[in-house]
């Protein structure tokens, strides 16, 4: 069975494609491609925060997110050069899953809020706050992509540790699935098709209402 289910990884590239996408249409002033792109990225994300309940076993946050004496006893294990026993993200790298969703619903977020200088560009949702506020919203906008983009390089080293030191090819898997079988994949689950589609409904008609400004 694969690792990664299919959503997984069609949400997580389409994501890392996008946020490239949206940083080019940004710097060269495309602001309704700009627009377009943080629709798809949040209509993605609220795909996978469903996903992360009612997805596949690895899919859930409840299969990889730990407490803290988890997370040390991983972390005192990384000195080890041979590959991961376990299945999924590690408690280490489910941080770096959480801070990155958390980072990129700020940076969405805030963008649906955001005013520019003249007022003209503007997020869907800016009519809900005061000019000022949307102001603050688009520096913190700004802000919140410098932060995300350290965390990416941080995300890059973190798979390049795992390539050359602990020899764990961490891309490979999530471009074909990395498949498991015997002991290794006891326990895991595919989600039923209903789930998928009940998460990409959601996530289609949740993203389009706040597009058009919570409008019918």
């Amino acid at each position: 069975m694969a690792v990664w289910d299919v959503p997984v990884r069609i949400v997580h590239w389409a994501i890392v494609g996008l946020i490239a996408f949206s940083w080019y249409s940004a710097e060269n002033h495309m602001m309704d491609w700009h627009r377009y792109s943080g629709f798809a990225i949040l209509g993605l994300l609220i795909f996978r925060i469903l996903w992360g309940f009612i997805g596949s076993s690895t899919a859930r946050f409840s299969a990889f997110v730990r407490g803290p004496a988890e997370i040390r006893r991983y972390a005192g294990t990384l000195r080890k050069r041979a590959p991961g026993a376990g299945v999924g993200h590690n408690p280490v790298g489910a941080l770096s899953v959480l801070a990155l969703l958390l980072v990129i619903m700020v940076q969405v977020g805030t963008g649906l809020f955001a005013v520019d200088v003249d007022g003209i560009e503007s997020g869907p949702l800016s009519e809900r706050v005061s000019f000022d506020q949307g102001r603050l919203l688009a520096e913190v906008h700004e802000i919140s992509f410098t932060v995300l983009q350290v965390l990416v390089v941080l995300h890059v080293f973190a798979i390049l540790f795992y390539l050359l030191y602990k020899r764990d090819n961490l891309v490979g898997p999530m471009i074909v699935g990395g498949r498991k079988t015997g002991d290794v994949a006891r326990g895991m689950t595919r989600a039923p098709r209903r789930n998928f589609v009940i998460a990409a409904t959601v996530a289609a008609v949740t993203g389009w209402f706040i597009s058009q400004g919570l409008h019918f």
